[in-house]
């Protein structure tokens, strides 16, 4: 059920201007019964001026004077057809004044990571202007150079689930496009969950791997299951030399 805006306010004014019960007050502003009677009794909401909610054009005349006739009869508030259907807010989100320096490290994460993502989606996931955002993709910001990428989510910025989102919006109109992607793209354009729950990519083996396994006689040949038996002795992997000086040394 919607409830009025300023919802504290107008249940001073009812409590003043009107006889209805504190549960009829309680019920239509979305209050406790308890509250609703603290502001009766100058316990709650203590000078908070009423606001009046038939002269703002949220409630009619006929509904008080309806409810002040029958206890059982719940406030209804006045339908503006206009707005039905607009529960979201349209345009970026606000930003807190303290988080608002983190925003070009945002962009140039999102940018970085995920390319596909539009300027009119970074911009209200993160509650930017797209001219900002420009001057990151074009590295003619300001402060270009102490900007370090850092995750929106981390910072505050959006939520997880809101970024998955997007890049999920993102996925499903480059693929209506018909652009063909790469298993890298592929793997950015997939929530965070989807990313975790697949394979692992099969990895390059590195020079060293598989050396161990072949013996130091330079054939290719694999080492026998008994050892020693195929390794060379020592005297011909280091060549000694065998001459007269080495006989001159023996005999001293």
């Amino acid at each position: 059920m919607a409830k009025p805006i300023m919802a504290k306010a107008t249940a001073v004014w009812l409590v003043d201007n009107t006889t209805i019960t504190f549960r009829q007050i309680a019920d239509f502003c979305g209050l406790h019964e308890l509250e609703v009677q603290g502001i009766a009794d100058g316990d709650v909401a203590a000078g908070v001026m009423g606001f009046d909610p038939v002269t703002n054009n949220q409630l009619e005349q006929e509904e008080i004077e309806r409810a002040a006739k029958d206890p059982m009869h719940k406030l209804e508030l006045k339908l503006y057809a206009a707005a039905d259907g607009e529960t979201k807010r349209r345009g970026p989100r606000y930003t807190p004044l303290s988080k608002r320096q983190d925003r070009p490290a945002a962009i140039l994460w999102l940018v970085n990571f995920h390319p596909e993502l539009s300027d009119r989606q970074i911009s209200k996931l993160i509650g930017t202007t797209k001219p900002t955002i420009q001057t990151v993709r074009d590295r003619t910001h300001w402060n270009i150079s102490n900007i370090q990428p850092i995750d929106p989510v981390a910072l505050g910025l959006c939520k997880q689930s809101e970024l998955d989102d997007a890049v999920q919006t993102a996925a499903k109109k480059k693929e209506s496009e018909g652009a063909v992607m790469s298993d890298d793209e592929r793997r950015k354009l997939v929530s965070t969950e989807q990313s975790l729950a697949m394979e692992p990519e099969p990895r390059i083996p590195t020079a060293i791997s598989g050396l161990e396994t072949f013996s130091l006689t330079g054939e290719g040949s694999r080492a026998s299951d008994d050892g020693d038996a195929d390794l060379p002795d020592a005297d011909s992997l280091f060549n000694l030399p065998k001459g007269n000086e080495t006989a001159d040394v023996e005999d001293g």
